[in-house]
């Protein structure tokens, strides 16, 4: 498998990346299962597996995985999401990121984790704070490398701009959402990624199941499941893979190989993070490894969706205070001026 530089970091890792969201056990998967599945994907040359806190037990079970290969991969994880009751058992506090990381460290059996990145921006806390208590653990030795995820082109600019003016560790990476329905971070993120030398390690390539050809107009849709349910039953979106299923079928490859392909093929993205939760979905992956899409193919997909656009944009997005509070939209009654 090629390997691929991650960003300035001096870090190479697999254009192929092994999410871990699946192996959680409140997924349905059993620990030994998911760790044969990490196993194989190791063997297969993949280095870079991602995990997080939030994601029920995926770290313990990456950590068991991991025991005697720990050496051989590149190991991320995320803090910021809530972790159980309390207001600050979230975000990107120093309060909280100093407890965070030792937990997983903990649960992920390691004295260290190669990218340590904020999985949502916290408009709570000021930049310079979380990107100084970072700083202090990559300086520690907890954390190799510091990184971003679902950020905002403005954001981005902002974290660089605030970590060049205090003296700090900047991101080096970021994980935002790309596929063939969602191309949005090609306006900004992917050429601000480019031009501040961070790698892009980007998730939901299968568009939360939709590419991988099981979701059909008037089909039997077998992926609905909590958190995913409105974007598989989106007709907009399923009219756009009904467009994608033939020029798969033309192309001679299945949908998966199409939307993998897809996902790695854009110069500032390093790798894209799959997420099988079987044996079965691994192998069907790896037999796609090395999948290349021609222009034309790459054309059929710019005319199905245009660059730089989204075919609805997903719930699991970043969405700022000034589009979820709607005081800070409107003027205080009695300070408006009349129609």
């Amino acid at each position: 498998m090629e390997y691929r530089k991650l960003g300035r970091t001096g870090i190479e890792v697999s254009p192929y990346g092994l999410g871990t969201l699946m192996f959680a056990s409140q997924m349905g998967n059993e620990p030994d299962e998911s760790i044969r599945i990490i196993h194989k994907a190791i063997d297969a040359g993949i280095n870079l597996i991602d995990t997080a806190d939030r994601y029920g037990d995926s770290e313990d079970i990456v950590g068991k995985a991991l025991k005697d290969r720990r050496d051989e991969v590149v190991l991320a994880t995320k803090v910021g999401m809530p972790m159980g009751a309390g207001p600050n058992r979230q975000g990107g506090s120093r309060r909280w990121i100093t407890t965070a990381v030792e937990n997983s460290l903990r649960r992920l059996g390691t004295d260290h984790i190669d990218i340590y990145q904020l999985q949502r921006p916290d408009p709570d806390t000021d930049l310079e704070e979380t990107l100084s208590v970072l700083t202090d653990l990559v300086r520690a030795g907890k954390v190799r490398a510091i990184g971003s995820s679902t950020t905002p082109a403005s954001l981005i600019v902002q974290a660089q701009w605030a970590a060049e003016r205090a003296g700090l560790q900047r991101f080096r990476t970021e994980q935002p959402p790309y596929s063939v329905l969602n191309r949005g971070i090609e306006r900004e993120v992917l050429p601000l990624a480019q031009e501040y030398g961070m790698g892009v390690l980007v998730w939901g390539p299968f568009a939360q199941g939709m590419l991988t050809g099981r979701v059909r107009k008037g089909g039997g849709n077998d992926l609905k499941r909590a958190g995913f349910s409105r974007h598989l039953s989106d007709e907009r979106r399923i009219d756009v893979v009904e467009r994608l299923v033939p020029l798969a079928r033309e192309a001679g490859l299945p949908m998966t190989h199409l939307a993998m392909a897809f996902a790695i093929a854009h110069p500032g993205v390093t790798a894209a993070l799959l997420g099988p939760r079987t044996m079965a979905h691994l192998d069907d992956l790896l037999a796609g490894a090395d999948v290349e899409l021609s222009d034309e193919v790459m054309d059929r997909i710019d005319e199905i969706v245009p660059p730089g656009t989204d075919v609805t944009a997903l719930d699991q997005e970043y969405r700022p205070p000034a589009l979820l509070e709607t005081a800070l939209r409107r003027r205080p009654a009695g300070r408006r001026s009349a129609a």
